[in-house]
């Protein structure tokens, strides 16, 4: 539901008392007036400097106290919408708190109470009479009128714009999560980087508003590959696999099937066969911006810092919709015991499982696992994610595919050199063993002045000994327990 739907039902209810979350004031009193106005009921407003005020009238006198105001409130008849701006820090006095719950007690039908802050806890002597509501960000109609408003504003000043209709809808989706005051101000911050507002400001827009957000570290935004999932050698499973979700992203066509938009993905299998380069990848290919998640960075020694630390960073990822939230080597963040920290990983994987389930749409996550065997079981059961994937070791095919996409990136022409050779000599050897031999090759060949042949490539490869070799027998167990756990990738 939207805002001015949760306001109606919050008036309605039989709650006196509304504790409301905003980072945007002036939205939400603009949404609250509108919505008293539809039922002919007054609005009153108080703040700390000018007191309580009804709606084109004065403020009462002596009423920037909170106890005087409430007292007031408390002595009033009649409807009326009674709004206390930033009252979170008034709630630390006890006294504030049991006239705030008075004040409420004595509220009729057509009365209620609202206290705005950009967080709130309910005092428990509240509990019972007040419900918590966190008004949402403008949804993506606001926006586009705002970006619309924008655009015309710009125009009429001389300030080129060379948006098209498909990248004013990008600018629309990369202003989600933010107030209207923030977006408007990202907008004119990207016109003053370059005097004009085109696609390329798309970005700048989303870096902005990502530093904006805050993530204290936990969380990186990632610039988009220049390579897409078709660069990726093998994996054709997984690939038609993203291919397919991907084309219900944002499609009303999707939507009018009644499609969910698709949830995430766990990549497990042998550490260097492309899972992080899938990861890096996708969200190129689905034109959406990636934030990666270090699992490593969560943890603080403090009681209840490494859940509020995550807690945050997913609501950053909330913010940011629709985008691609990396979690790579989860395993490292939510292993399958905490005792020896005293919890702090089992409340920090409850935390995280919680909002597995209940993540909002347009986060799509995509993890990556080397040991899969250490994530606890309930984070891989069906409905955390929509699908296990396992990936192997290259194929035949696809170590062609890498050694050519490897030597045609560093502009060589794979034409040149005996690829049935190569191919049949690194069998048993991962994507990223293939790359350091392409690397090391041409170190041989910078080393003797001269073009790379097949010749340094197999003296790399026989200097090479693959992981499927140093450590067969954890690839064998990885093998194992895909069977029948993993569809393969």
């Amino acid at each position: 539901m939207d805002n001015s739907t949760d306001l109606r039902i919050l008036f309605d209810s039989p709650y006196p008392l509304v504790l409301a979350e905003t980072g945007d004031e002036a939205r939400l009193l603009e949404m609250i007036r509108s919505e008293a106005d539809r039922r002919t009921t007054p609005v009153w407003v108080w703040s700390a400097t000018s007191g309580l005020a009804r709606d084109g009238f004065d403020s009462q006198y002596g009423t920037q106290n909170p106890k005087t105001a409430l007292s007031f409130v408390a002595d009033t008849t009649g409807s009326g919408v009674f709004v206390f701006a930033d009252a979170h820090s008034a709630l630390e006095d006890p006294v504030v708190v049991r006239a705030v719950k008075e004040a409420a007690q004595t509220a009729g039908p057509g009365r209620t109470i609202v206290l705005t802050a950009p967080s709130h806890r309910i005092p428990p002597e509240l509990d019972g009479i007040a419900v918590a509501w966190k008004h949402q960000p403008p949804d993506e109609g606001e926006l586009a009128a705002l970006v619309a408003r924008t655009i015309t504003r710009l125009g009429g000043r001389g300030i080129p714009v060379t948006l098209d209709a498909a990248a004013e809808r990008s600018l629309v989706g990369s202003l989600k999560g933010a107030t209207m005051a923030e977006a408007e101000r990202l907008i004119q911050r990207a016109v003053l980087e370059d005097g004009r507002l085109g696609p390329e400001d798309i970005g700048f827009v989303r870096r902005q508003k990502f530093a904006s957000l805050g993530s204290d570290g936990v969380l990186e935004l990632v610039e988009s590959e220049q390579r897409t999932l078709a660069d990726v050698g093998g994996l054709e499973g997984l690939k038609e696999w993203l291919r397919l979700r991907g084309s219900t992203v944002g499609s009303e066509r999707a939507r009018g099937l009644g499609i969910d938009s698709p949830r995430g993905v766990l990549l497990t299998g042998i550490p260097g066969c492309g899972k992080s380069f899938v990861s890096k990848t996708l969200a190129g290919t689905w034109g959406l911006p990636l934030l990666l998640l270090d699992p490593a960075r969560l943890y603080r020694k403090y009681v209840g810092e490494s859940e509020q630390r995550l807690e945050s960073a997913l609501d950053t990822a909330a913010a940011m919709a629709p985008v691609v939230l990396w979690i790579d080597e989860i395993e490292k963040g939510f292993a399958a015991s905490g005792d020896g920290d005293g919890g702090v990983s089992t409340r920090v994987l409850g935390t995280f499982l919680r909002w597995l389930q209940d993540r909002p749409d347009g986060v799509f996550v995509i993890a990556t696992a080397n040991d899969v065997t250490a994530l606890p079981p309930e984070l891989l059961r069906k409905g955390r994610f929509d699908e296990v994937f396992f990936v192997d070791l290259p194929d035949a095919a696809a170590r062609s595919a890498i050694f050519k996409g490897q030597l045609g990136s560093r502009g060589h022409d794979p034409a040149r050199f005996d690829l049935t050779k190569l191919i049949e000599l690194t069998a048993g050897f991962s994507g990223s063993e293939i790359e350091a031999i392409v690397v090391g090759a041409l170190y041989r060949a910078f080393g003797a002045d001269a073009d790379p042949t097949t010749e340094e490539l197999i003296a790399e490869i026989e200097s090479t000994v693959p992981l499927s070799v140093s450590r067969a027998e954890d690839v064998a167990a990885l093998r194992q327990w895909a069977d029948g756990r993993a569809v393969k990738a």
